[in-house]
């Protein structure tokens, strides 16, 4: 069931004015020169048919049309006036970990950055929250008072779930959106079964994968026997971190993960910008960004 946002007391405000200003310059800077080369020139619309000229990309050939008339058509697409950006944000009990930010912390101001940078180029934008199962959704809408309440409900939220159930946050999105879209992922993609909704979703909308991980989640700190517990399933396993065994083992499998997890990213042919809660963000944006806009207009 989808929940309403609660309503906010004056600290989340305080947070959200604190976000605010603290992604302004970056907004400013990242996206000033290159936001129409890495989101706008991707909302395109059908415009018209007409013959096929020599040089025209035989890709946009209307075999419909062009049986019917007897001879090649082609396909024209005009940009779209304005553009529709959603957030899928993952707020599920293995986001909470991290230092000296958690994972959910970053993805908050990650998707607080991209909202303002929608708003200033007035473009639709809108939020999907999710855990075990999708919880809020803020219908997306233009202006910067809507790009706040975005951040401000991104705060507020409290998951009641502790899951994570990617797999159906996916095939919400899919559902919610009429027309195409950018789509932008942000979790630890820490789940099972997202992989072919993911690439469903790959059909009709352009999608960047924004994960979040910490470094204690490949290798923890030698401070011998600890306690762990799961942030989802809530068990708890007693870990001796001064056995290199134990620590090879958890390399292992972390680093395994991470490759499986890159590849199906990869195969759904979706952009990937992987952050670290011990670095910041706004390096790895800009990278990532920037190669699609290269990649985009070659």
């Amino acid at each position: 069931m989808i929940r309403v946002a609660r309503v906010v007391g004056p600290e989340v405000l305080r947070q959200v004015r604190l976000i605010e200003l603290r992604t302004r310059r970056l907004v400013t800077t990242l996206f000033s020169g290159e936001y129409r080369s890495i989101f706008r020139g991707q909302g395109i619309e059908f415009a018209e048919v007409r013959q096929y000229e020599s040089g025209d990309d035989y890709r946009a050939i209307d075999w419909n049309v062009s049986a019917r008339m007897g001879s090649p058509y082609v396909k024209i697409f005009e940009e779209e006036r304005e553009l529709t950006l959603l957030l899928v944000v993952d707020r599920s009990g293995s986001v909470e970990f991290g230092q000296p930010r958690t994972k959910a912390n970053v993805a908050v101001e990650v998707a607080a950055v991209l909202a303002l940078a929608a708003a200033r180029h007035n473009d639709r934008v809108g939020a999907l929250l999710f855990a075990d199962q999708v919880e809020q959704v803020v219908p997306p809408a233009k202006g910067r008072r809507h790009a706040l309440r975005v951040i401000r409900d991104l705060l507020a939220f409290m998951p009641e779930g502790r899951g994570t159930n990617l797999a159906a946050a996916l095939g919400y999105a899919s559902r919610l959106l009429r027309h195409r879209a950018i789509v932008v992922v942000v979790s630890d993609f820490r789940a099972h079964g997202w992989e072919q909704p993911l690439q469903k979703l790959t059909i009709k909308h352009e999608v960047v994968a924004v994960t979040v991980d910490d470094p204690r989640e490949f290798e923890l700190p030698d401070v011998g026997w600890i306690e762990l517990q799961d942030a989802e399933t809530g068990v708890r396993e007693l870990v001796d971190t001064s056995d290199a065994a134990a620590g090879l083992r958890l390399r292992i499998a972390a680093e395994e993960r991470r490759l499986a997890r890159a590849r199906a990213l990869k195969r759904a042919s979706v952009d990937h910008v992987a952050l670290s809660t011990d670095r910041p963000y706004t390096q790895a944006l800009h990278d990532t960004f920037a190669a699609r806009a290269r990649r985009l207009h070659r």
